[in-house]
């Protein structure tokens, strides 16, 4: 499912126009994203939880030439099932 499908669907179960439904789920993402980079969780009870985790930084190797290259440490979005949805689809 791509973000189009699921305005469409989300337009048809809450019986609104595709236009708010988009806005809707715009605004949740914004909302998601504004809080993972403030260092936050988000938490949907029976869905999941969005968190951000600190990979450290590393060394790796260039596939090509076999180099060791340095990999810079990142921060990370992780998703955390939440048991409502690990049930679902079990």
């Amino acid at each position: 499912m791509n973000k189009t499908e699921l305005v469409e669907h989300i337009a048809k179960n809450a019986d609104i126009s595709k236009a708010a439904a988009t806005r809707a789920l715009d605004s949740t993402i914004t909302a998601i994203r504004t809080t993972l980079k403030k260092g936050g969780t988000v938490s949907l009870v029976g869905f999941g939880s969005f968190a951000v985790t600190k990979r450290p930084a590393r060394k790796g190797r260039n596939p090509r030439t076999g180099d060791e290259i340095k990999i810079k440490a990142a921060k990370v979005p992780k998703f955390r099932p939440g048991k409502a949805l690990k049930d679902a689809l079990n």
